[in-house]
């Protein structure tokens, strides 16, 4: 099966742009594509998604291990004629300055998929052979297959480049996009998710496609994506017992950070999602014995959700009484009492956790968390660990003592975080359930003692 890592020397949104315009152009060829994006983002793949018509899923090393990838990779790819595998940041570049773990890269070598590196040419002819060639040489067991030309300033600039990368480095330059402030992606601001999911980028999508397919050299692009055979597809977790439980999740445009692979496993324990949307007033629904509130932008809603009282009421009334509830993030916001917006007005939140969250017009936290139990967490007892990440703007005001629900270990070393009480883990980290499958098991078992009716 073919399948191409799109990579780049450093984050932008110029990788982003290739990837979705080859993810249209290939679309627009008749193929089936299948997204992947490296890293713990849930932004982009909200995009590859909307582009090709299939969900997206994220490939983290670190988060997942080896195998997991793999697996993540084989599962993904069913039914498609080729797996676009979009980086994150730059090609090396992961958890730490010292290694490639977590790093595109990584993920290349562990799936045996070729990179097609894409540069950044404004203002370089023979240059940027010179940049291909740092990137070619400094890992041999990344197999850098392709270079794209990004931002060119026209056809004749594009010959220049790719005559020069291709005498000194020996790869195909496949294609290039000019510098066209049409072709930029609209600002990935906080709101934009939900226009994505509303279509309203499709024109975009569709004309971004165009132009590449109308300057890719196909036979080339297909050639180099040809890979060595994935493993066979297979369960994240095999449960040793089925659960017959109902568990509620929170899916809007409010709360939508899920890894597929989260739910999956939640099902493939037996569990039976069933979704609702508090943002909508969609109560908590009758006959569940657990609830899932992920991530996703409430601050963005606030008013909206503030006014959903007998939404509030239905989750704290159950909480309270003993459900069995994972809040990652926005769902942790939403749970607390209040949310104060960057302009100082304050929106009245579920009201389970004492304490406010408090927007900030820079990033709070951002990183992957190694994340230990502590007493009385029913996912995670004592000493047992999981992984995850965090990405906010808000901080939280506790009201009181916090009874902390697990610690954080990252690069600012390990404290005390999260929320606990009743049968609530409330906290920023977003889980992967794939860094420890023992968790799913944990979390039905404990369903299966609570029912919720209405």
């Amino acid at each position: 099966m073919r399948r191409l890592v799109i990579a780049a020397p450093g984050s932008g949104a110029g990788k982003t742009t290739v990837t979705l315009g080859l993810m249209a152009a290939m679309r627009q060829q008749g193929y089936t594509v299948q997204g992947f994006k490296c890293g713990p983002d849930y932004i982009d793949p909200t995009y590859h998604t909307a582009v090709t018509g299939r969900p997206a899923r994220n490939l983290d090393s670190w988060m997942m291990g080896s195998e997991a990838v793999k697996t993540v990779l084989a599962n993904g790819c069913q039914g498609a004629d080729i797996a676009i595998i979009e980086g994150v940041m730059g090609l090396f570049d992961g958890k730490q300055p010292l290694s490639d773990e977590g790093s595109t890269a990584e993920i290349a070598v562990l799936t045996e998929s070729p990179v097609l590196l894409v540069v950044d040419c404004s203002g370089m002819a023979r240059s940027a052979a010179a940049i291909v060639h740092g990137f070619q040489t400094f890992r041999p067991d990344v197999r850098l297959a392709g270079v794209f030309a990004n931002r060119v300033g026209s056809e004749g600039h594009f010959r220049l480049v790719k005559a020069a990368v291709e005498q000194t480095c020996g790869v195909p330059v496949v294609g290039f996009l000019t510098q066209d402030e049409a072709l930029a992606l609209p600002e990935r601001h906080l709101g934009l998710v939900p226009s994505v999911e509303r279509g309203e980028l499709d024109s975009f999508f569709a004309e971004l496609g165009r132009k590449v397919a109308r300057t890719i050299d196909w036979e080339t692009l297909l050639s180099i994506a040809e890979a060595p055979a994935l493993c066979s597809p297979a369960p994240l977790i095999r449960p040793s017992r089925p659960y017959r439980v109902r568990v509620a999740v929170a899916k809007d445009a409010a709360f939508h950070f899920y890894y597929p692979e989260n739910l999956e496993m939640l099902s493939a324990c037996g569990a039976e999602l069933v979704y609702f949307s508090p943002l909508a007033g969609e109560p908590l629904p009758d006959g569940v014995n657990g609830l899932y509130i992920g991530g996703g932008f409430p601050e963005e809603f606030a008013a909206e959700l503030a006014r959903q009282a007998a939404v509030k009421q239905s989750i704290r009334a159950a909480i309270e009484h003993g459900l069995p509830t994972l809040a990652e993030c926005g769902g942790f916001m939403f749970l607390t009492e209040q949310l104060v917006a960057t302009d100082g007005a304050a929106y009245e939140m579920a009201g389970v956790i004492p304490g406010k969250v408090v927007m900030k017009t820079k990033l709070a936290a951002l990183g992957y968390r190694e994340v230990r139990g502590r007493n009385g967490n029913f996912l995670l007892p004592e000493g047992e660990t999981a992984r995850g990440h965090e990405f906010h703007y808000s901080v939280y005001e506790p009201r009181g003592e916090t009874p902390f629900a697990y610690e954080t270990s990252g690069r600012k070393g390990t404290k005390p975080d999260g929320y606990l009480a009743h049968r609530l883990v409330a906290g920023y980290v977003h889980f992967h359930f794939a860094s420890a499958p023992a968790m799913v098991e944990r979390w039905l078992a404990e369903c299966e003692k609570v029912t919720i009716n209405g």
